[in-house]
């Protein structure tokens, strides 16, 4: 199928940003970052040039497999950037003692009636704040992104996948969370491809209502201001987990370097 554009790969992934999100403020993108996100957002065959062809652990590079990879440290640094993230929104509405992974309380005779609730003492979630919900109420999130394209969510729906990591995230957490801790639990699971669950979606609602109250905007500006953010967190993400090194330190740093040679060199450069 024709896309009706005549200009290199970069320059197609330009004029597309800038059709798309021209003049939104703190979303850039580069031009290989907008032209890398063409597969993930269109319906065009376009093949992403200058990768190889076989990851580093030995597997086809294709795109589900670099969403997944777990080498390279990106399907940590897609969750983190997401954390971070809420966190920051969080603040920018308004919540109180927002905290990034805060430890729960240890555990002496409690006793759940779940056998997959955490139990350990080293127990962390990923975002603590207070007010969310109501005022000084303490809330605790803990965040998911799963590969929607993954084999394991082949034969299930969206809408599937999605209860099935929020209940997962339920069964671990919120029994300790509740009566434990005496505080309100909401898992935030979203896809790759930025489909949020139930849960998520009020998550971000609840933060648009309480940044609209306080800046005086209106609710759709900061619901979409929210979206924006959101999307370009994840596109980025993706975008860096594609084209990410992982083979290992040694092929990305010369340990043996010469360090005399390297000064004679640049005296010469500089006579």
């Amino acid at each position: 199928e024709s896309t009706g554009w005549s200009c290199s790969y970069a320059e197609f992934g330009k004029q597309w940003y800038q059709r798309r999100v021209r003049g939104k403020k703190n979303l850039n993108l580069t031009s290989l970052f907008s032209a890398d996100y063409l597969p993930y957002d269109l319906p065009y065959d376009l093949p992403v040039v200058g990768l190889p062809r076989t990851c580093a652990c030995g597997k086809t590079n294709s795109l589900e497999h670099c969403l997944s990879c777990t080498r390279g440290g990106y399907v940590h640094l897609r969750h983190n950037q997401l954390r971070d993230l809420t966190a920051n929104l969080l603040e920018e509405a308004g919540c109180k003692d927002v905290t990034i992974e805060p430890r729960l309380l240890p555990l002496s005779t409690e006793r759940f009636q779940l056998r997959s609730a955490i139990t350990g003492d080293d127990a962390r979630l990923d975002v603590a704040a207070r007010g969310l919900w109501s005022p000084m109420e303490r809330t605790l999130l803990d965040i998911r992104v799963f590969n929607s394209l993954a084999p394991s969510n082949a034969n299930l729906s969206v809408k599937q996948v999605l209860d099935k990591h929020q209940q997962e995230k339920k069964r671990c957490y919120e029994e300790r969370v509740t009566q434990v801790e005496k505080c309100s639990f909401t898992p935030v699971v979203m896809s790759t491809t930025g489909v949020m669950g139930d849960e998520a979606d009020r998550l971000y609602k609840q933060i648009a209502l309480r940044l609209a109250t306080r800046t005086s905007q209106s609710y759709s500006d900061c619901m979409r201001y929210i979206r924006q953010r959101v999307s370009f967190c994840l596109i980025k993400t993706l975008v860096v987990s594609r084209r990410g090194f992982r083979g290992s330190r040694s092929e990305r740093v010369q340990r043996d370097v010469d360090l005399n040679l390297l000064y004679s060199d640049r005296n010469m450069a500089f006579e």
